[in-house]
């Protein structure tokens, strides 16, 4: 059995331990992190065998491009002739691409195991997991960093008994939601700020009394806010020092990087030399975030501030941790603390079919692939005078049933008088999202003007669909085109 894998046009990712295919239909696990396939370059797997990745296929008889050539010695001269120094370079990769069909027979036999184990693995877009304060510093204590003591209380009463249970000195209440600014917001019960200092735990109770329960409106929520269900009861630290820093997943190091920043205070080398214990405290601290990083596939875990206390203690203030959402199959228990409750029930639903749904102003509803595609299709349909109701992306992996669900979503909402299709087939087939089309215009019996621009694999069998359904669907030459049509629509009414 010869393997062949065509290099495809761009680069292919391979994403956090998923299983990824190639054209050839083998399957091969992939390593923690993504490799790029460069154009015509060489693909350099973990194990450190390198695949001579040929820019294009053959061209067969007619000059259409022909299947992939098998990557074996004959192949190898065969594709290189008649291409100068070319040839050359098939030639000497050659050898290496025989051990590369023998670890990606290994690696084939290997993901069919994976599968088994892990039949819910699937590369599709999913809304990234959001957590609680409270929630990522409970994930950060259990795996041993320092934080400050806290409860968490769903009332008043619990509020005052948490803040009774802490015997600390100072007291800090935190009203939680997902936003940030809450510091400087407002609730509807007329408490200004959803963080407050105090020392009496009788103070705790009245606070709480005033935040459980409204709406706390920040720089970052809606102008209506957001219902804050739990506060943190927290031991209040000084802090004589504060730093940031974080560990983030970096693209160009093909792994994770520290970032570090002092603010103010005494430098680092005067610390080490007056007091080294406080740079062992650190390191150790940096340590449990670095195990702490790995163990939970995260893709960042943000500390700000990582301070320094009086007493020598070194704290983890506030977090914020971003996870990598392919390894949800291997951290249940985290994803099963996903905060919704904050979410308008429409994106709630959208995301049961893997769509990115948001909610706008405007009237205009927006249907495209790709989040670049979807930002740049509301600055245009506001260039030429109209509104988007919306930002819905269909992602990659897109199937009819989606484009059928993402109609349902977007025609019930009142707001929307014209619907704009703009979908660019690079990984999404136009065939599909025209057949979904058309199957939802005839059964959700569309009452509102739908103008589609599509482009790329598979347009023109997805125009013919769309030209032959005999539905009053009115087609667009580019995205500019399309604007003003959908535009165009709305204002006739």
């Amino acid at each position: 059995m010869e393997v062949s894998i065509p290099s495809p046009r761009g680069c292919l990712y391979l994403p956090h331990w998923g299983v990824c295919t190639f054209p050839t239909g083998v399957s091969v696990p992939s390593p923690r992190g993504c490799l790029y396939f460069p154009h015509g370059g060489v693909c350099t797997f973990p194990t450190g065998v390198s695949v001579p990745s040929p820019r294009y296929r053959p061209r067969g008889p007619q000059g259409a491009r022909g299947p992939a050539r098998p990557l074996s010695a004959s192949a190898g001269a065969s594709a290189g002739a008649g291409r100068g120094q070319r040839g050359d370079s098939a030639k000497m990769a050659a050898p290496l691409a025989g051990r590369a069909g023998a670890v990606l027979r290994d690696r084939a036999l290997r993901s069919a195991r994976l599968r088994a184990e892990f039949p819910t693995v699937q590369l599709t877009p999913r809304r990234w997991l959001n957590l609680q304060e409270y929630q990522s510093k409970k994930i950060m204590a259990d795996h041993g960093v320092t934080v400050q003591r806290f409860f968490v209380a769903d009332s008043a009463n619990d509020a005052l008994e948490a803040a009774q249970r802490l015997k600390a000195k100072e007291i800090v209440l935190k009203a939680q939601i997902l936003a940030g600014g809450r510091g400087k917001g407002i609730f509807n019960s007329g408490l200004k700020g959803g963080v407050h200092l105090t020392k009496d735990p009788k103070t705790v109770e009245q606070l709480a009394k005033q935040m459980i329960g409204y709406n706390l409106s920040t720089k970052q929520t809606s102008k209506d806010g957001v219902t804050v269900k739990k506060v943190m009861v927290a031991e209040a630290l000084d802090i004589s020092r504060e730093t940031y820093f974080a560990i983030l997943m970096d693209r160009a190091c093909n792994g994770p990087v520290m970032v570090g920043s002092p603010q103010g205070g005494v430098d680092i080398e005067e610390v080490a030399v007056t007091s080294p214990e406080l740079i062992f405290k650190a390191a150790d601290q940096i340590k449990k975030l670095y195990n702490l990083f790995l163990k939970i596939d995260a893709t960042q875990v943000e500390v700000n501030p990582f301070g320094e206390t009086p007493e020598g203690q070194v704290v983890c203030f506030d977090a914020k941790i971003n996870f990598d959402d392919n390894a949800e199959f291997r951290q249940k228990e985290i994803f099963a603390m996903d905060d919704k409750s904050e979410n308008e029930p429409i994106e709630n639903e959208a995301a049961k079919y893997d769509l990115k749904y948001i909610g706008l102003d405007g009237n205009i509803a927006c249907f495209v692939n790709g989040a670049g595609l979807a930002m740049a299709t509301c600055d245009i349909i506001s260039l030429n005078g109209g509104k988007p109701a919306n930002f819905l992306d269909l992602g990659g992996g897109v199937k009819e049933a989606q484009v059928y669900q993402a109609f349902k979503l977007l025609t019930a909402d009142p707001k929307v008088e014209a619907i704009l299709v703009n979908i660019f087939g690079g990984i999404v087939n136009c065939a599909i999202i025209a057949n979904g089309i058309t199957k939802a215009c005839q059964e959700l019996e569309l009452k509102v003007p739908l103008v589609v621009r599509l482009e790329g694999t598979n347009v023109h069998e997805a125009q013919r669909i769309l030209s032959e359904s005999g539905l009053p669907i009115t087609s667009a030459n580019d995205l500019e085109d399309a604007a003003k049509k959908a535009v165009a629509s709305v204002a006739k009414k």
